[in-house]
């Protein structure tokens, strides 16, 4: 039982430390990094890669409206990476 409580703690301390690096990659959820974004993917040739880039933005949105400000950064990252993919 002890083993287990420590296995259990172990695997929280690297997740906790690894959460917060990850995070500092994610582009901040803020109007005008949305703007940015935005104006990225309408210069963007029509086709899939648009497409998604247009769902992960409007899901970004949706998560900032909604307060969850963790979801709108990754949804905006997405679609700043599928709007840089070549």
């Amino acid at each position: 039982m002890i083993n287990k409580l420590l296995g259990a703690a172990a695997i929280a301390a690297v997740a906790y430390a690894v959460v917060p690096a990850s995070a500092a990659k994610m582009a901040g959820c803020s109007g005008e990094n949305l703007s940015k974004a935005e104006s990225m993917i309408e210069a963007m040739a029509d086709g899939d890669g648009k497409f998604t880039a247009q769902k992960e933005i409007a899901q970004a949105q949706d998560a900032m409206l909604g307060g969850k400000m963790g979801a709108c950064a990754m949804h905006l990252t997405k679609a700043m990476h599928v709007g840089t993919a070549k």
